[in-house]
This record gives structure tokens, sequence and C-alpha cells, in this order.
């Protein structure tokens, strides 16, 4: 065998052997969104965009509805390397504590506003996820957030008394809610559903897009129009196995990343016109919240944010002094 079959042979398994490679290079997306939800249509979009750029260097495959786990389960998984992205939102505060500031009622005004904030001060956030491990590569949401129950129409924030509320697992949620006079539960989303339907709970709060494709409106008699909070969510991945990862297969991620957004934002925006009217028919009573009560309730919990957490203070200083475009 002469040297140009041998150089010949060893080209064809080298070439052979990275293309199997990078067909087996499936990176797992899980999220908790169920069919129907933004989460879902938003994991879609970025997976297709991926895909479209990655051609065969490798696949983002996604999984919805806690399949591969709940938030607390992925972001775990995401540090062992079992999957490479998770959109986690709320749970974010309990990862680092700069996170809670989107936890303060009413912080947020608009789309508008929270790009604002991502591209004046996304480097806090980020160094903040990489402080604890992860990277965050896109910022889309989870929305605007309201109340349901089957208590009690809820207008004002003392009709919330003893009100058993899930919440997620995030500490400022639960400050909040307790503030406002409720009893607040926290609860993985998955169990949501089930717990509304036995009465173990009697109310949980999240925006429309989940509250229709989880079907709480079938289990639920009140919506308030609260928008106590809104919640991004972030793309998020290991920091470690992720720069594990070929370079050109992390800039199409990157690129997918930040190119979605605009299609989250304008998703969601039309969801919350669509969903309202699929929840109002479901029988469900929309009330009007009184959100100037709400707001002046909430002062106490800015207080606490500002004094327990370091820089804090500041913190919600530079969200808010982006509210108006300036």
């Amino acid at each position: 065998m002469n040297m140009k079959t041998i150089l010949l042979g060893a080209a064809t398994v080298a070439l052979l052997s990275s293309s199997a490679f990078a067909a087996d290079l499936k990176l797992k997306f899980g999220h908790v969104g169920k069919p129907g939800s933004l989460f879902e249509a938003s994991v879609n979009a970025f997976a297709t965009c991926s895909n479209k750029a990655l051609g065969d260097k490798a696949e983002v495959q996604t999984f919805g509805s806690s399949q591969l786990g709940k938030d607390k389960e992925l972001l775990q998984k995401l540090k062992l390397g079992q999957i490479t992205f998770s959109l986690p939102s709320s749970v974010m505060s309990s990862v680092a504590d700069e996170f809670g500031v989107f936890e303060m009622p009413y912080i947020i005004k608009d789309r508008d506003h929270m790009r604002r904030v991502q591209a004046k001060h996304m480097d806090i956030f980020q160094k903040a996820a990489q402080s604890k491990g992860y990277r965050i590569i896109g910022l889309f949401e989870n929305g605007f957030r309201h109340i349901t129950n089957n208590t009690r129409p809820i207008k004002v924030p003392a009709d919330l008394a003893g009100v058993k509320l899930r919440t997620p697992k995030g500490a400022w949620r639960v400050k909040m809610f307790k503030l406002y006079g409720a009893n607040p539960t926290p609860m993985s989303f998955s169990e949501v559903f089930t717990a509304l339907q036995t009465g173990v709970i009697d109310g949980q709060e999240n925006p429309y897009a989940q509250i229709a494709s989880a079907k709480f409106q079938e289990v639920q008699k009140y919506l308030s129009i609260t928008g106590h909070v809104y919640t991004p969510a972030y793309v998020l991945v290991s920091d470690k196995h992720y720069a594990k990862l070929p370079g050109d297969v992390r800039s199409a991620l990157e690129k997918c990343g930040v190119e979605t957004q605009n299609f989250v934002y304008d998703h969601a925006a039309k969801l919350e016109v669509e969903l309202l009217d699929v929840i109002k028919a479901a029988g469900v009573n929309v009330i009007e919240a009184d959100k100037a009560a709400f707001i002046a309730a909430s002062k106490p919990i800015y207080e606490d944010f500002a004094s327990s957490v370091e820089g804090g203070g500041d913190l919600i200083s530079k969200v808010q002094a982006l509210a108006n475009g300036s």
C-alpha cells in the first residue's frame, strides 16, 4: 500500500469521524412551558434559527412541559452538562441576588423599558449569572403577571387576605404576597393545575400565556388584571460546558439568541390580546385591579431589597431611571 493510499484512507476516516461527531452533537433545550405557551413558541423559534445556522454542525433539540425536569432540576442539569440550555425566569432571583430587582412590583413598565435596561445594564446580570457558573446567551420573557383565584374578586391588596396563592420558588415573590396579605405557597409550575383543581391552593399568578396554555381557566373563577411583575426569561447555559462547544457553534447560537428576542416580544404582545379572550370565553370573571393601590402597598419590599441586597438600592435606581426612555 503506497503512502498516497494510506493518506487518502486516513483523511476519509477523519472526515467520517468528523461527520459522525457533528451528527452526534445534540444540544438539549429543556423548559417548563406547556404546548401553546410563550415559552414553547420562543424555544422553538430559537431552535429553528439555530438549526438553520448550524447546518450539520449540531442540532438543538427542544423538550417542554418539564419533560427534563422542573426549573431547579434544569439548573442542576446545566451544571452537570446533561442539557445545554434552559429558560428560567422567576427562579433566577434564587440563583443570584441581582435578578431579584425584576421581582420588584411594577418596576418594569413595558418591553421598551426592558430593552433599555438590557442595553445599558445587561453586564450586571451577565456577571451575576457567571458568578454562579452560568451564562446568558439570550433574553426572552415570561411576561406580565396577573392573579387568578377561586375565593373572591381581587381588586386591591386587602382582597388577598388569607388567599392560598401559588408562587414560583423565589423569596421576593413570597415576601411580596405576604406583604399584600395572601398566604403564598411556593410550588413547581407542573404541579399547579392539580393543586388548583383539588383545592390545595386557591389561586396562582402568571402571565396569560402560562395561564391559558396550562388551562388554569378551567379551574379558576376570577382573573385580576394586576400586571404586578414583569418577568424576563433567560436563555441560560453552563459557562463551563458551553465553553467546550466549537467556536462557530457558539457564534451561531448567540446570534440566534439575539435575533429571536424580537419574535418573542412580538408574539408575547399578540398573545396578551388573544389569550385574555380565551380566558374570558372560559367563563372566568375578569376584574381590573386598582394598580395604584398595589403600587402603594409595594413600597416596603423596595426598602427591603435596598437594605438587604448589596447594591440593591443602586440597582433599583438604575432600572427606574430608564422607565421613561431616558
